[in-house]
């Protein structure tokens, strides 16, 4: 009868197991290897000066990081061999998150709001939705009107171009015509864009206007996520 040897709890440090350890283990929120994560047989290693430090083993390169209170992180796993860097982990990753933040706050984004008529819709309804779309342009989104036939309004697509046209001209201080009025079955498109030399002069014409209108806009898309609520 043979006898089972047990398997050290901490094997796993060497054979990807379920070890305190793992080297094979990744951050998942991290595509980098650092400390005991670094799995090549030698580095090359940078120190937190900025000074090389020369090739040697993972356990080396980790001594003089430990000894230094810093982490191994390796920054060129490509690299033959990899290149890993002696740093404060912990201020490599909030330094680098608060860049993501400031790089997101920077970009602009654009939406699309929609609004709908029809061939016949009354003079007070029309300014009310067209109103919104001048709220909508001057807060930086862009406005798809769209007008669905029924019956045999097919038969007068001429009134649908007049809606259009009066479009255009209740917002033309404000916006650009992206996409013209097309029929795409039984509907009307038009596309409207803000146009930032308008809207700028427009702000500069109307200050307190221009604030009223971004406010109310603010107003009535918190009633609209109330009624959706």
């Amino acid at each position: 009868m043979g006898w089972e040897v047990p398997i050290s709890k901490f094997e796993g440090n060497f054979r990807g197991g379920g070890g305190r350890f793992d080297r094979n283990k990744k951050d998942s929120k991290d595509s980098l290897r650092v400390n005991r994560e670094i799995r090549a047989q030698q580095i090359r290693v940078i120190d937190d000066e900025g000074n090389m430090l020369g090739v040697m083993t993972v356990p080396e390169a980790l001594r003089i990081a430990e000894d230094r209170g810093l982490d191994l992180l390796e920054i060129a796993p490509t690299a033959s061999p990899p290149t890993c860097k002696i740093m404060d982990y912990g201020k490599w990753k909030y330094e680098n998150k608060k860049k993501a933040t400031a790089a997101r706050k920077k970009q602009t984004v654009v939406t699309i709001k929609e609004i709908q008529m029809r061939p016949r819709t009354d003079q007070h309804d029309f300014e009310t939705k067209m109103n919104h779309a001048r709220r909508f342009l001057l807060d930086g989104d862009k406005v798809k009107v769209s007008l669905r036939f029924m019956g045999r309004e097919m038969a007068h697509q001429e009134l649908g171009m007049e809606v259009m046209q009066k479009c255009i001209a209740f917002v033309n201080d404000l916006a650009m015509v992206e996409s013209q009025p097309k029929m795409e079955g039984k509907n009307m498109f038009l596309m409207l864009g803000p146009d930032p030399l308008k809207i700028k002069e427009y702000q500069k014409l109307h200050p307190n206007k221009s604030k009223q209108d971004t406010k109310e806009l603010a107003d009535l898309e918190e009633v609209e996520e109330e009624d959706e609520d």
